[in-house]
């Protein structure tokens, strides 16, 4: 059957397709190396897992055959004693990438803009064009500071009804300041902050601005922080008027029961998985300052669980390569502004370790 009869859309033909990490599994085989050998330190995840309360909630999760909560009530009651933002302003999704794409459903018709500030995560820009939005790039500033002026400037010449920031940002792991949300808005348009790596940072979180700002949503989820990338789960704190239109569009079954019971556990066990969470920053400082002694990295400060580093005297490339050789599994970025950079995750102690170790044997050619 010719490409003509099957009559797909013209602009996903044409598009580049997103670039995700992969699994140990997949590394260990590319690598030829035993999967339980490799560090992996690409991708933010969370090294400690779930909490263990989880684990044992998982090993005996009933009612599998019977469709899950599609309100999510039990968990939005737990996750508005977390945020302080009540029930009634938040919606739960297969992860913030499902809410991402809902907020794009809801705003966008075609030909729309949204405003872009990368280097950034890339799923704002990826997912745009699939709901018909045109993406306005405004980079940042070589700091990685958002440019306030040019981001005011670009929403009024397109009109733009959406704006996409991240913070703490990733891959660089600053924090936007505060001063500049406030700046944007005052726009005409809606602020989307994705607050994926907050619990990391010191302060920082604007859950509180949720209902105060009729244009504000922000996103949350378990995946870092929680240890529960692979279940899928995250959340939106939302202006009210927003919630009767999202609940139109969103999906009726979209969080399964096992993401729902482990979200469910893990608020219950906030402590415990905060006491990681401290860890993990604790581990991320002690890489900034290995990371400032050695000649071929420059690194940017971090909020998150992760530290950007720009390479020198060996391409960023060459880097990510004798890594993967002693096992290390790092994030290189082939993209403008981030072609000569590395972003690599915090991990255990005895990951760090050995990363240092490692680190310390690489010469510049």
């Amino acid at each position: 059957m010719t490409c003509e009869k099957v009559r797909i859309r013209r602009d996903i033909a044409s598009m580049s397709a997103y670039t995700p990490t992969t699994s140990l599994e997949v590394f260990a085989e590319r690598l030829g190396l035993e999967a339980h050998v490799l560090i992996k330190l690409d991708a933010n995840e969370n090294p400690y897992g779930p909490s263990p309360r989880v684990v044992e909630a998982l090993a005996d999760l009933p009612n599998m055959q019977v469709y899950p909560d599609p309100e999510s009530g039990r968990l939005r009651e737990l996750l508005a004693a977390y945020t302080g933002v009540s029930a009634e302003q938040i919606l739960c999704g297969a992860g913030a990438d499902e809410l991402i794409e809902l907020i794009l459903q809801l705003f966008i018709e075609p030909g729309d803009a949204i405003i872009n500030t990368p280097p950034t995560f890339a799923m704002y820009s990826f997912n745009a064009p699939i709901y018909h939005a045109r993406v306005v790039d405004v980079y940042r500033r070589p700091d990685f500071s958002l440019d306030v002026e040019a981001i005011q400037q670009a929403v009024a010449r397109h009109s733009a009804k959406l704006v996409f920031l991240c913070s703490p940002n990733n891959p660089s792991g600053n924090l936007i300041a505060r001063e500049d949300i406030k700046a944007l808005l005052e726009l005409p348009a809606t602020i989307v902050v994705d607050e994926a790596y907050i619990e990391f940072a010191e302060g920082g979180s604007l859950a509180n601005w949720v209902g105060k700002y009729p244009n504000l949503i922000v996103l949350r989820t378990l995946s870092k922080w929680a240890g529960l990338a692979g279940l899928r789960i995250g959340y939106g704190l939302f202006p009210r008027a927003l919630m009767p239109h999202l609940w139109k569009i969103k999906q009726p079954y979209n969080v399964n029961v096992a993401a729902d019971l482990a979200a469910r556990v893990s608020l219950q066990d906030v402590d415990f998985l905060h006491k990681r969470v401290r860890q993990l920053v604790k581990q991320r400082e002690r890489m900034e300052v290995a990371f400032a002694e050695l000649p071929f990295l420059s690194l940017y400060a971090s909020q998150a669980n992760f530290v950007l580093n720009r390479v020198s005297g060996m391409s960023a490339e060459d880097f990510r390569d004798r890594l993967a050789r002693a096992g290390i599994i790092v994030r290189y970025y082939q993209k403008p502004r981030l072609d000569d950079c590395i972003r690599i995750s915090a991990g255990t102690p005895a990951q760090i370790d050995r990363l240092l170790e490692v680190l310390r044997t690489l010469s510049i050619d």
